[in-house]
């Protein structure tokens, strides 16, 4: 609970921050010294990415890994509420995602994938789907573009989802709905979307 909190808390700083004024595409804030001008939107997303790979990897290897493949105590489950079980780790990113949406717009994130178990998590935009390639073929590189979405432009980064446990490799390769089933541990599964205005 403590972790989430802070995760919260980080979220809320993070927003707040880029709502004082995003500044530019580059990772240097602009204006030189000047700490008035805020960040780039560049310099925010990666943040942001940074606090989201480390709770999913958290979550996915020291909470379902260890509860359910080591110690067998409980299951993780896409029916986690009525088997009781434990929300797979792509569940609580979504459930992460769909709060902060319905406490700030200076930022929304997602989940996509060229192989989604879920047809909804499928790229929807050119820049999505160029992401997902390029993360694809490099994972240590995150992708960056512009792009202007019902009359807002967007900065819009691209970062590799790569199977952290176990557990991520086997729920995908066995899912009924999954459009590939040889993902192995350290593969790209898909892409974290992160969407920032550029006001």
């Amino acid at each position: 609970m403590k972790h989430l909190l802070a995760q919260r808390s980080l979220v809320a700083v993070l927003a707040a921050v880029l709502a004082a004024g995003p500044a530019g595409c580059d990772s240097k804030p602009s204006g030189g010294s000047d700490p008035s001008a805020g960040i780039s939107p560049k310099v925010m997303a990666d943040a942001l990415h940074a606090v989201m790979e480390a709770d999913r990897t958290v979550y996915a290897s020291q909470v379902v890994y260890r509860l359910q493949d080591e110690e067998e105590v409980v299951h993780a489950s896409e029916h986690w509420q009525d088997e009781k079980a434990l929300p797979l780790p792509a569940q609580m990113f979504r459930m992460g995602a769909e709060r902060v949406a319905g406490t700030t717009d200076a930022f929304s994130y997602g989940l996509l994938s060229k192989w989604p178990v879920n047809r909804k998590n499928a790229p929807r935009t050119e820049l999505e789907t160029a992401g997902l390639d390029s993360v694809a073929k490099d994972p240590s590189k995150p992708f960056y573009g512009r792009e202007t979405l019902g009359g807002v432009e967007y900065f819009t980064a691209v970062y590799a989802d790569v199977a952290v446990s176990p557990a991520c490799v086997t729920c995908h390769n066995a899912h009924k709905d999954s459009p590939r089933t040889d993902f192995e541990e350290g593969d790209t599964m898909g892409g974290v979307v992160i969407r920032i205005p550029l006001r």
